[in-house]
């Protein structure tokens, strides 16, 4: 072995402390960006897999009624490869055990085979029998969720008839990969199914025989699938089409979409900090390490070394600890990847959705490692390289010390003699004390947003479930019907309050821009379902006009005032412009809203309504959602408890592990930083601090000196990384915000407190480690080595 690769053996054991904290915060950034990217990559391969093996339609679209001869005629649409015709119908179930009903999609399937399109995964059991009466196949997810197996039966109330319906087998729909219900951002598996009848026998249960009120299509390679779904919109008009739409807005891809976007944002945004980070303290270590050798560097110069050679030693070092950092921060990555893809199999429901990283992805890892870490060193190695050998053989010019600020403003009195020293040492190095306190604000910062994210989720349910959406219980019809509803609702036991709402579908126009969203008619006044400004105070609903979301404002870049084309998509289909009143900040979903005596006018329908928000005497909820689920006009009856419940169950069991991961890698940064800052603070202080000790300082002392100077720097660090971790939480939000979800800024003392003890902790056992290693130092040694 060469000498010079012995000494890197050497220098590798001396620094050993310091280089496996080094090793640990880049593993923690690898890590990260492994099991981010890795999950996105794998739950891309898992989609694209089920997709194309069960033949994922490209355009979809609803109506009330068309014949089935109608078929033919959209399959003469230019590009149309494939039509699948079916009925489908909003259900109620009974299931055991709950207080309310469930909701259920029932879709037709060809009597005895598979679909065309959106072929069903039939995980348990068998599709239903040709000719079989009350068969069905279930969402896997639902039979899960309450227990069931083959073969039990479950009450539906079908069109307003009451069927014992037999469960034969239990499938996954590349429809439903994420399943929820209508009006719903979040799954509900235990109150929301998807079942699957054979066609003959459900389009006589709902009066569909020979017509169909749904269709599914596939394309020819290169077709344009927006001129497809627009003469697909012309063809269903007459019977009453609810609009077209690609692959790309239907619910369970939207959201897949959006999912894969937020990891791709987590993924490369935040492994870059822990670099950084590393990249920081590479630097620290490795200027210290030169400065210390330059004698040695010297020598191997005098010796014949060059200067590429002495570089390449040094590189040596970084590549080192690049290398083992991403070869632990790569298994650790693949491991917390395991865990994601678990979780993610709890809410997007693929038939194999298997852990599946490319090889890329680690390589990226140790790409962007090399890179940061090359970043971080090159200006230390470039001196040491170019260092001349006459004047490495100098030691370093003494440092200059002169009175501190403290000093010059007489307040030196205020301080003992070790609290002055440690004001000088902090000035004689100001770019070295920033450095440090900026690397530890950075995990304060980390902490921050991490532990910030629950703030902002349970301050969006606080919002949604106490300010904005107050009622007890959601109905909804069927059909629209007249105000008469509303009274009916009125009159039942234990309802307080009604409040009625319409929705209507609509594509909302503005320039080449458009939007399929629904229109939310609500009294002007409205008490239980309000519409909030940036204060959280309820907006009064204009007598014309419509508000839209912010963020589809700015999807069709719309202003207050500006006139937009509104086509809606249902009865006599009424094109109209109107102006838009305002923009509101809402969390959740796309929306518009209008008075709904406004929307009624516009629909010309007269006074109807599409269902009725219910406040409820609390001991009475389960008794009237149970009278609602008996009435044929009603289609679904949810409970707000429950809806807020499963909101709360998610986040719980998604955000919390992230949390902690963050709160976990945050730490070790913060141990990392001080750690490397005490070592080396004591490398370069040993004589000074040895020759204090036969001075007579006591150990305790001694270590004031030294370890105050760390406690001055991580509380210097506290306040820039609460700012910094404020402004690092609302860019991160800002690049997650998207039309499935907005998210406000807020941060509460807590998450701050727990930030703060996390560092002060981290620091407290990084500076115990290091007095114990000040405790044992061998003043006669220190002292030899210094002469």
């Amino acid at each position: 072995m060469r000498a010079i690769n012995r000494k890197l053996l050497r220098d590798l054991w001396h620094v050993r402390g310091q280089a496996l904290a080094i090793i640990v915060i880049i593993a923690a950034g690898v890590a990260l960006f492994v099991a981010q990217l890795g999950t996105l990559e794998s739950l891309k391969v898992a989609r694209a897999d089920f997709y194309s093996q069960h033949r994922f339609a490209q355009v979809f679209a609803n109506c009330k009624r068309a014949p089935n001869s109608l078929a033919a005629r959209i399959g003469e649409i230019p590009g149309v490869d494939v039509v699948e015709t079916r009925v489908t119908l909003g259900v109620m179930l009974d299931v055991p055990d709950l207080n309310e009903p469930a909701t259920a999609r029932l879709i037709s399937i060809p009597d005895g085979r598979q679909l065309a399109l959106n072929g069903l995964h039939i995980s348990r059991g068998r599709l239903p029998a040709p000719g079989a009466q009350d068969e069905v196949a279930v969402i896997q997810t639902f039979a899960d969720a309450n227990g069931y197996r083959s073969g039990d039966t479950i009450t539906a109330t079908i069109n307003g008839r009451r069927r014992e319906l037999t469960m034969v087998g239990f499938v996954l729909s590349p429809e439903y990969v994420y399943s929820i219900p209508a009006d719903s951002l979040v799954p509900d598996d235990r109150r929301f199914a998807v079942m699957w009848m054979n066609e003959r026998e459900l389009a006589a249960a709902y009066n569909m025989e020979g017509a169909f009120n749904d269709v599914a299509l596939s394309l020819q390679p290169g077709a344009n699938a927006q001129a497809v779904t627009v003469q697909l919109d012309t063809l269903l008009a007459p019977y009453g089409g609810l609009g077209a739409y690609p692959r790309k807005d239907q619910v369970s891809d939207w959201f897949l979409e959006n999912e894969f976007k937020q990891l791709e944002t987590f993924g490369v945004f935040i492994p870059i900090v822990f670099l950084g980070v590393a990249a920081f303290l590479l630097n620290v270590v490795l200027s210290r390490l030169i400065a210390t050798q330059r004698d040695q560097i010297a020598a191997l110069k005098a010796f014949g070394y060059s200067n590429f050679a002495v570089g390449l030693h040094f590189m040596q070092m970084v590549g080192v600890f690049m290398l083992l950092g991403g070869a632990l921060g790569t298994a650790l990555g693949w491991w917390l990847a395991s865990l994601l893809i678990d979780l993610y199999q709890v809410y997007y429901h693929f038939p194999d959705l298997a852990l599946n990283i490319p090889v890329w992805v680690p390589l990226a890892g140790f790409a962007v490692t090399a890179a940061a870490s090359s970043a971080g060193t090159i200006s230390a190695v470039r001196r040491a390289a170019l260092l001349p050998p006459a004047e490495a053989m100098r030691p370093e010019a003494p440092p200059t010390y002169r009175a501190t600020l403290l000093e010059r403003l007489g307040l030196q009195r205020l301080m003992a003699q070790p609290s002055r020293m440690i004001m000088r040492h902090l000035e004689r190095r100001p770019l070295k004390a920033g450095l440090t306190v900026l690397g530890l604000s950075f995990a304060v910062a980390i902490l921050v947003m991490g532990t910030a994210f629950v703030d902002i989720m349970y301050h969006v349910i606080d919002i949604q479930a106490n300010v904005a959406h107050r009622e007890d219980v959601n109905v909804s019809f069927h059909e629209p019907r007249g105000r008469r509803a509303l009274h009916e609702l009125n009159t039942l036991s234990g309802v307080q309050y009604a409040e009625p709402y319409r929705t209507v579908p609509a594509r909302l126009r503005f320039g080449h821009r458009e939007r399929r969203v629904a229109i939310n008619g609500l009294p002007a006044d409205a008490r239980l379902d309000r519409v909030l400004n940036r204060d959280l105070q309820p907006i009064r609903l204009p007598a014309e006009g419509v508000l839209l979301s912010r963020v589809l404002g700015e999807a069709l870049d719309v202003r207050p005032g500006d006139e937009i084309t509104v086509e809606v998509l249902e009865g006599t289909r009424p094109v109209r412009v109107i102006k838009v009143a305002a923009l509101v900040d809402d969390f959740m979903g796309a929306a518009a809203y209008m008075e709904i005596t406004a929307l009624n006018r516009l629909m010309r329908e007269g006074d109807v309504i599409s269902g009725a928000k219910l406040l409820v005497e609390q001991r009475r909820v389960t008794t009237v959602m149970g009278t609602l689920s008996e009435r044929p006009a009603v289609r679904g009856v949810v409970s707000a408890k429950a809806a807020v419940d499963n909101l709360r169950k998610m986040i719980e069991e998604g955000l919390m592990i992230s949390v902690m991961v963050n709160v976990l890698f945050a730490f070790i940064i913060a141990f990392g930083i001080i750690y490397n800052a005490a070592r080396v603070s004591l490398s370069e202080r040993a004589r000074e601090l040895a020759s204090l000790r036969v001075l007579g300082m006591t150990r305790g002392e001694i270590s004031y000196i030294l370890l105050g100077e760390l406690a001055v720097l991580t509380l210097l660090s506290l306040p820039l990384g609460f700012v910094l971790g404020h402004a690092v939480t609302a860019g991160t939000l800002s690049m997650l915000s998207s039309e499935v979800m907005r998210f406000p800024l807020v941060v509460s003392g807590s998450t701050y407190a727990l930030a703060a003890l996390s560092v002060i902790v981290a620091a407290t056992v990084s500076g115990l480690l290091v007095r114990r290693r000040l405790d044992r130092l061998d003043l006669v040694e220190v002292l030899k080595s210094g002469e």
